[in-house]
């Protein structure tokens, strides 16, 4: 018949905590040390698991949320008379409806000159682009959006 071996009991010298100056209580029992559960050591600094992390949580690193109203970028889009004169053609090409030119979506800046006559549809139109945009012998017509 085999014999029983006790296993050898720790001795009890300290009172209080069950720790007994061994820090966990899991690292005094004797199994060796347990392994990480679950995402343990994917934290900001760590990398074991990165592998898994990028493949499976795409977007577990890097900033996400919203951003401040400072951040936001410029919805309506702005075009010089300069870029309208240097481009005009392959601007009818695109933008060309018989004889306008529909920049609907744009604000015309009057930074440049215009030398042609341009009937142009426009979303706004500064003061200065208005006046160089006439004096050629253009035509300006605004369309506002509705909110």
């Amino acid at each position: 018949m085999p014999v029983k071996i006790k296993k050898k009991k720790k001795s009890v010298r300290q009172r209080g905590y069950t720790t007994y100056g061994h820090g966990a209580r899991k690292k005094w029992k004797g199994k060796g040390h347990f392994g990480g559960k679950g995402m343990a050591g994917t934290g900001k600094r760590a990398d074991h698991k990165k592998s898994l992390v990028i493949k499976k949580y795409k977007q577990y690193f890097g900033k996400q949320g919203i951003t401040s109203k400072k951040t936001e970028k410029k919805k309506n889009f702005v075009i010089n008379l300069r870029d309208i004169e240097r481009n005009f053609d392959s601007l009818m090409n695109k933008f060309g409806k018989e004889d306008w030119l529909d920049l609907a979506e744009y604000k015309i800046l009057g930074d440049g000159l215009l030398n042609k006559k341009v009937k142009i549809k426009a979303l706004d139109i500064s003061n200065s682009a208005r006046e160089k945009i006439e004096k050629s012998g253009g035509v300006i017509s605004i369309i506002r959006k509705k909110i």
